[in-house]
């Protein structure tokens, strides 16, 4: 009888595991979402103190960027950003993919606030993404 409960033990042991886990792993995958606001507006949250400081003194102003250079360029880098996620790399940087429609009409706050994003993680940390402008890789 010893015997038989050592032997459910250790077969049902790594399958209460495998259950935990394959759980664990769905919620591992966080998804960056731009939701709107009160006035129909869509926002970004940035949850990095230095991305204030970021956009007020070091990026581009908002003027020499039209809406749709950025909307070409987001949909580029955001391709290559969520690449990056789901393949693992640069795994210390990018935390999270990000839910961006193209055909979605954001407006240019936002676009430019996602397109500083990118300029910011280089600034930062040196991920120079490929569809990001020489002028915007400040370090």
């Amino acid at each position: 009888m010893k015997n038989l409960m050592v032997l459910l033990l250790i077969v049902l042991v790594p399958f209460s595991c495998f259950s935990q886990n394959s759980t664990k792993k769905d919620k591992e995958q966080p998804e960056m979402k731009p939701s709107q606001n009160e006035d129909g507006e869509w926002e970004l949250t940035v949850i990095d103190t230095q991305f204030d400081y970021f956009l007020s003194a070091v990026a581009r102003p908002i003027s020499q960027y039209s809406e749709a250079s950025l909307k070409t360029k987001n949909t580029f880098l955001v391709n290559e950003w969520n690449g990056y996620h789901n393949s693992g790399k640069y795994r210390n940087i990018i935390e999270s993919g990000i839910d961006y429609d193209p055909r979605e009409n954001y407006g240019i706050k936002f676009e430019y606030k996602l397109y500083q994003v990118f300029a910011y993680v280089y600034w930062k940390y040196g991920l120079r993404m490929n569809g990001l402008s020489g002028s915007d890789a400040i370090r």
